[in-house]
């Protein structure tokens, strides 16, 4: 199956997509980007990882490739394949080839849900050596300096069969990504959905609440993203139970005893 993927270009004078810092994140990649330094980025669904590569993309002014791994991803889909055009046999790179000829960023969503056989071809670009071997075309491209490999993965849904072997992880520096403290989560929620600060508030606490209950009655708990698309329907004028039934509860499970929980859980926490 072939690769999803998609491409940015940042500029140094061009629009940088909204990103709320929560540590020191942005001062590491700088620092792993300018020491050629492979990075993996960890933690829960729609906490802003991929926002915050998109950012940082712009900020240095570097393209983006940006890959959403899944189960049916293979070596071939990052590095490209012989494809018949007009008759022609014809190779085309696949998106890690394209970053590593453009010194770009390639960006590896979700890398544990790709086949085993992609960690194998990532480890010569993540040593000293930053080289991508193509067997099929007998090339041996060395990554310029401006070219970066990020990788994320969420440590939550790890099992035996989805997970990093520890060899792999040690080529990589690492960030931990969590949800924002209350206050940096009302301001990134306001910032993205345009309901105001009063109206967002209770919402964060909501989702706080609800995140209280991930590992009893829930696999996840709610994300940045689901609290965005909440505000998002209100500003629209959607009722606020509406929004709330269909961002913050509906997502999170089809059990319908565990649905009828966490709207309790709403009622009690907004009043």
């Amino acid at each position: 199956m072939a690769e999803e993927t998609s491409s940015q270009h940042g500029t140094a004078g061009g629009a940088v997509p909204f990103y709320a810092p929560t540590g020191n994140e942005v001062a590491l990649f700088e620092h792993a980007h300018r020491n050629r330094l492979p990075l993996l980025l960890k933690g829960p669904t729609g906490c802003g990882k991929t926002r915050f590569v998109a950012h940082m993309a712009a900020r240095l002014g570097r393209p983006l490739h940006t890959v959403s791994c899944h189960d049916d991803l293979t070596a071939a889909d990052l590095t490209g394949r012989y494809l018949l055009k007009g008759g022609d046999t014809v190779w085309t790179d696949g998106p890690l080839t394209r970053s590593v000829r453009e010194g770009a960023i390639c960006y590896l969503d979700e890398v544990v849900e790709a086949r085993k056989d992609v960690t194998v071809v990532l480890h010569p670009l993540t040593d000293d050596r930053r080289l991508l071997p193509l067997e099929r075309t007998g090339e041996l491209l060395e990554a310029p300096a401006a070219f970066m490999l990020v990788v994320s993965y969420n440590p939550g849904y790890q099992n035996i069969l989805k997970s990093l072997k520890p060899s792999t992880r040690q080529r990589f520096v690492a960030i931990e990504f969590g949800f924002p403290k209350p206050d940096a989560e009302t301001g990134i929620v306001v910032q993205e959905s345009g309901l105001p600060a009063d109206r967002v508030a209770p919402l964060v606490r909501l989702g706080n609440a609800l995140r209280a209950l991930k590992g009893q009655d829930l696999e996840e708990g709610v994300s940045t993203r689901l609290l965005v698309y909440c505000a998002s329907l209100i500003r629209d004028g959607m009722p606020r139970d509406e929004a709330i039934l269909a961002s913050m509860i509906e997502p999170l499970t089809d059990d319908p005893e565990v649905k009828k929980a966490l709207l309790r859980v709403a009622e009690l926490t907004l009043g």
